[in-house]
């Protein structure tokens, strides 16, 4: 899951062959309290956009519960929804964690190895954000 400039605020692996539609809310409530302007720091997005493939009413009511507006497409509805001009700065992202090689193709033996690696290309990207925003 990412900002809306792509910087990312948490990440899951799991299996190839698992639904990615089995982690939208884990995903929501992992996100780490956020700084921003003076006060309280936020811990929810105020919304989340999504592609037709997490078009389900269950995880839309699951959003609204939580008090995060949802941009989400229709299962069943033409293209052209817009939501691409949105969700190419995930792709891009994962574009990017994957330019680190080991990632892309699973040959650790344990979870835990390449969730380290994940951690490690994830805090590697947004160094290489920061550092950029310094220039």
């Amino acid at each position: 899951m990412t900002d809306a400039r792509g910087l990312l605020l948490c990440w899951s692996a799991t299996a190839a062959n698992r639904n990615d539609i089995t982690e939208p809310i884990t995903l929501v409530d992992a996100i780490p309290h956020v700084r921003g302007r003076t006060g309280r720091p936020r811990h929810r997005p105020e919304r989340v956009v999504a592609d037709r493939g997490y078009g389900f009413d269950k995880y839309r009511r699951l959003l609204r519960a939580r008090g995060i507006a949802h941009q989400i497409a229709r299962r069943g509805t033409d293209h052209g929804s817009g939501l691409g001009t949105h969700r190419w700065v995930v792709e891009r992202t994962i574009s990017h964690l994957h330019n680190t090689r080991r990632l892309p193709v699973c040959t650790d033996r344990t979870k835990a190895t390449h969730d380290a690696l994940l951690s490690l290309a994830a805090c590697l990207l947004c160094y290489s954000r920061y550092r950029k925003s310094l220039c």
